[in-house]
């Protein structure tokens, strides 16, 4: 077996969704939502499963949902995209990922990476041949600067992969930062491939801002997009990669040979739920919002203090703050056994480490929220001993 899966442990979102599954745990650790999918577009796709096409769709996408990507960009966030030249279906965003990642990289090329950072980065970077370079980011803004960058690049710098908003930290970064990251990348002739799959959960009135609306990142970026996340659909697994015709071109003979396309009728699906008016969109936000602001409620009262959730599905505890002088794998572990599966920030390391942030997924119904938030109250005073 290749050694990098061979000595690959199960994910800690597998392996922490298994816990609870195995204990009746209240499942806050993997993020997908309880509720809250748009049943429209599950009805086109299941009307395009039974009156449309069911063979081989076109590799790059069918032609409605590329035209509905960038339509929807085009609205949504003043990105001007050619569909036909510059759009890619594929299934799902980590497909899209590794698609982007083993047409752009070369043996010993450089792969500057965020850390928190996605479980899935890493081992895909290595697998393509990339050499990583980490970069850690830092609670309560996980924000990176100039110096930090300088340290980064080097002549050998090919592709830096950021995730924005970022999973797990909950964070964003705006125009200025990748403005501040445009000049780098440009100087290194470098290429950014942005994991932007949480671009619609945002809140507290911001806005996304896409490297494709950057215009000295808008010839040298691939941006990724999943219907999953926009849809509260993750089992659907439909994402996108969008960057400019000589970029795409690269991108399709990589993706021709991942999985080559994608369900039509679900990407009929996620074309009309492209097509929803703006206000569909606000709304959904707002309600993560409330989700948000729910569990942070109850969390706070409980005598947990939080870090800050500008978007992604996910508040942080920040243990240290909250008076527990513990680490997150020891606290993850007594909660599972106070039936809460939480994920361990420290799992988003590349190399062995430790920290005091616990990640917990808001996007469920309020019952499962209170019934979380019962819990954690129970289990506080268990948390201050060793």
């Amino acid at each position: 077996m290749n050694p990098l899966y061979a000595d690959m442990p199960t994910t800690i979102f597998e392996a922490m969704s298994a816990r609870a599954r195995a204990t009746g745990a209240i499942n806050l650790g993997q993020g997908f939502p309880d509720s809250g999918w748009p049943q429209d577009v599950v009805d086109a796709a299941a009307s395009a499963l039974t009156h449309g096409n069911n063979q081989y769709p076109p590799m790059p996408g069918i032609p409605e949902l590329r035209r509905a990507i960038a339509d929807h960009y085009r609205a949504h966030q003043g990105v001007d995209l050619d569909w036909q030249s510059e759009v890619t279906v594929t299934s799902g965003a980590t497909e899209a990922l590794a698609a982007a990642l083993l047409a752009l990289i070369s043996p010993g090329d450089e792969v500057i990476l965020f850390q928190p950072l996605y479980d899935a980065y890493l081992p895909l970077v290595r697998r393509a041949g990339g050499v990583p370079v980490l970069v850690p980011l830092a609670p309560p803004l996980w924000q990176f600067d100039a110096a930090m960058l300088d340290a980064a690049f080097s002549p050998r710098t090919r592709v830096v992969l950021i995730n924005n908003p970022l999973n797990p930290s909950a964070s964003t970064f705006d125009r200025a930062a990748l403005e501040l990251l445009a000049g780098h990348v440009a100087r290194r002739d470098a290429i950014v491939i942005a994991d932007e799959v949480w671009e619609h959960v945002v809140f507290d009135g911001a806005a996304h801002t896409s490297v494709l609306a950057v215009p000295e990142l808008r010839h040298r970026s691939v941006k990724l997009g999943s219907a999953g996340k926009i849809f509260a659909l993750t089992g659907w697994k439909v994402g996108w990669m969008c960057a400019a015709p000589a970029l795409t071109r690269a991108l399709a003979k990589s993706h021709q040979f991942l999985t080559f396309t994608t369900p039509p009728n679900l990407q009929a699906g996620v074309a009309h739920g492209l097509g929803k008016d703006a206000g569909w969109f606000t709304e959904m936000r707002a309600g993560f919002q409330r989700s948000r602001d729910h569990l942070v409620a109850g969390l706070t009262a409980a005598g947990y203090a939080t870090l800050p959730s500008a978007g992604t599905w996910f508040v942080s505890i920040d243990l240290a703050a909250s008076g527990i002088a513990l680490d997150d794998v020891t606290v993850a572990d007594r909660l599972i056994d106070a039936g809460v599966a939480s994920i361990p920030v420290s799992a988003f390391y590349a190399q062995d480490a430790v920290t005091t942030t616990l990640r917990l997924c808001f996007a469920k119904n309020d019952a499962t929220l209170d019934g979380a938030i019962a819990r954690l109250a129970a289990a506080r005073g268990t948390l201050t001993a060793r």
